[in-house]
């Protein structure tokens, strides 16, 4: 159910064809009549709260009375009649994941001398009938019918293993919302739902019991599609149609499945963070909108939530090319939510020569001068404007591995997503661009949480992008300074005072770190491009957000198939040497742990990467891709390894 559900909505809209119309999605103004009636499915977020009374009973008793909650996001789909009389019926089942924030979703915590039992909750859904009245555009609804929850008890007892229950639960759920139209096919709703589910019991077997009461209450936003079929002509019934703001608005999407896995390799020894030697399969799941609206002249806000669900490979740790570029530093059994990205962007031209701007999930389509000042403003990764590569840069679409499509010892500033806030501003010129940035780090090493003593901590990047021809084929050199400034552990500190026991926490102060980056992308033939990154920190203090590499280098090839009549398909192959500084290896030799690394001992080899691909297009919006990757001493030790890692990659997107 939940890979099938994370994709239900992206998959629907192709069969529907509106992926076959011009993209991206353009917003007509409609006018006069409508008609609600026909299928739909879309997404929605919102804010959810649920409380729960608790009862935890083994030789003793716990109670407790916990409310709970945080941003939440799921998928509905639904079908809608309405009457001449204006009444709309409908019926629609809808299911929402919490926030990845584990606080967001435990619904209670108790603990007796015996037990330890934590209740989240995992989704929860409903099967409701809908009563609406349709004026115009707009719609008025009550809803109300079943509603279900899964939840994990989770018991860790004083003594013996932990134990794991999954449970559904049913109640009912009511509310109401109101729908506005503002496209032939789409519409915007806000929308009320309280839940109340029955009371539950389990039995752990080692003796503990659980019991809770349960209610959640949601307002969310959702965003709509409408279905032509199997209505006749258009979903809904237009007396008038002008289009006076198509270039207002635009929506993407995309939906990335990744399973990888390899068979047994070599292992002399293995740690906490060790690649474990036993074969293995795991894989990650992305489901993607991207919502994107001009506000005004030259300002734009850009709006991305994200379903995210699955696993890297020994839960993302044992090589610091990490093989999977999706598979983030949170595991996710059942998708989970995010806010991935949310922005401002401001263009300020300086007339004289103009350029197009093709539409892209970060861009809207426009025609703006050469020569401009852009400035952006909010939630986003650091390298959706920095380091970027026209031949490998995204793991959804070509190089998998972390030190190819990114440069392997950027430490650039991040939660576990590889996000952040921040403020950024671009200068662009025909023949070069400037980029600089200040954006929020972690308040400690690989956490979610960020230090908000802002401008005392932080990242700070820089960005000089020239652009040349060489043989009449274009080029670009990037060359990227960066310096972040967090409250780090020092290796050599760690080492040097045998009482921490190797805890590097324990010497954590305010300390700079620092680095370099040189990216180049050089066309070769129209059909061939060659990609390369070198990349270096200092290397003294603990990783705050990336990988395990002080040192990188990286190169590669992408080949279009245009010469064996797939235009569409590219075959790629590239490769990454990985090295670590002297602290730093010095920490992982003596049992230290880093961020992905940590064997329990050394015996210290760079680490050495080859990866190749095939993706093959099925068509504009749907690519498999097949992928092998090749990992030599990975996590830098040569007691391991190599590893084969075999990837396939279904990618779709509109």
């Amino acid at each position: 159910m939940k890979r099938v559900l994370a994709g239900l909505a992206l998959g629907m809209l192709w069969l529907d064809g509106a992926v076959a119309a011009d993209i991206p999605l353009k917003a007509p103004r409609i006018q006069q009549v409508y008609d609600w009636t026909g299928l739909y499915f879309g997404a929605h977020a919102g804010f959810g709260r649920g409380h729960s009374n608790a009862v935890l009973s083994d030789s003793s008793i716990a109670t407790t009375n916990n409310s709970f909650g945080g941003p939440f996001g799921g998928l509905q789909a639904g079908y809608n009649f309405q009457l001449p009389s204006r009444i709309v019926l409908g019926v629609e089942a809808d299911v929402s994941f919490p926030n990845y924030i584990d606080g967001n979703s435990v619904i209670s915590t108790l603990a007796t001398a015996k037990s330890y039992v934590v209740e989240q909750m995992d989704f929860v859904g409903s099967l409701r009938g809908r009563l609406g009245y349709a004026a115009g555009p707009w719609m008025f609804y009550a809803t109300g019918g079943l509603a279900w929850t899964g939840e994990r008890y989770l018991n860790t007892p004083a003594i013996g293993n932990d134990e794991k229950l999954l449970r559904m639960r049913l109640g009912w759920a009511a509310g109401g919302g109101v729908e506005y139209a503002f496209a032939p096919h789409w519409s915007l709703r806000l929308e009320y739902l309280y839940s109340q589910f029955q009371n539950a019991g389990v039995q752990f077997d080692g003796g503990a019991a659980h019991a809770s009461t349960l209610n959640f209450q949601a307002l969310r936003v959702g965003l709509n599609r409408k279905i032509d079929w199997p209505a006749n002509g258009s979903p809904l019934q237009l007396a008038s149609l002008v289009d006076p703001e198509s270039n207002r608005w635009e929506i993407h999407g995309q939906i990335t499945y990744l399973p990888q896995g390899y068979p047994g390799f070599r292992a002399a020894y293995s740690g906490p963070n060790s690649l474990t030697p036993a074969p293995q399969t795991q894989a990650t799941w992305s489901n993607s909108l991207f919502l994107n609206m001009r506000l005004w002249e030259g300002g734009e806000v850009y709006y991305n939530p994200e379903l995210l669900q699955g696993f890297g490979l020994n839960d993302t740790v044992g090589v610091a090319g990490f093989p999977n570029g999706e598979a983030q530093k949170s595991n996710f059994p059942y998708p989970h939510y995010n806010t991935s990205r949310l922005f401002l962007r401001q263009t300020f031209g300086f007339g004289g020569e103009q350029e197009e701007l093709a539409s892209a999930p970060y861009q809207l389509a426009n025609k703006v001068d050469v020569s401009r000042l852009t400035i952006q403003a909010g939630k986003f990764s650091i390298v959706d404007l920095f380091d970027q590569n026209s031949y490998a840069r995204d793991p959804r679409k070509d190089f998998m591995n972390w030190s190819i499509w990114s440069s392997g010892a950027f430490d650039y500033a991040a939660d576990k997503l590889g996000l952040t806030y921040g403020a950024a501003a671009e200068f662009n010129q025909k023949q070069w661009a400037l980029r600089a940035g200040y954006f929020l780090i972690d308040g400690t090493s690989n956490s979610n949480n960020f230090d908000m003593r802002v401008l005392q901590r932080g990242g700070y990047v820089a960005e000089l992008e020239t652009r040349y021809s060489l043989f009449s084929q274009p080029g670009k050199l990037r060359t990227i300074a960066w310096l972040n400034s967090a409250f780090s552990g020092s290796y050599r500190e760690t080492l040097n005072n045998p009482a921490l026991n190797l805890d590097i926490a324990q010497t954590r102060a305010g300390r700079i770190k620092y680095g370099y980056v040189f990216n180049l992308e050089q066309s070769l033939t129209d059909d061939i491009g060659l990609f390369g990154r070198w990349s270096w920190n200092d290397g003294k203090t603990e990783i705050m957000a990336f990988t395990d590499i002080d040192a990188s280098l990286a190169t590669g090839l992408s080949i279009k198939g245009a010469r064996w009549g797939r235009p569409d398909d590219v075959i790629g192959i590239g490769g990454a040497i990985n090295a670590l500084s002297k602290d730093h290896r010095d920490f992982i030799a003596a049992g230290g742990l880093g961020v992905l690394i940590g064997d329990g001992a050394l015996n210290y080899r760079r680490e050495r990467i080859l990866e190749t691909y095939y993706a093959y297009a099925l068509n504009k919006q749907i690519t498999l891709t097949a992928d092998y990757q090749l990992i030599t001493n990975p996590a830098y030790n040569a007691d391991r390894g190599p590893v084969s890692v075999f990837s396939g990659r279904f990618h779709g997107e509109f």
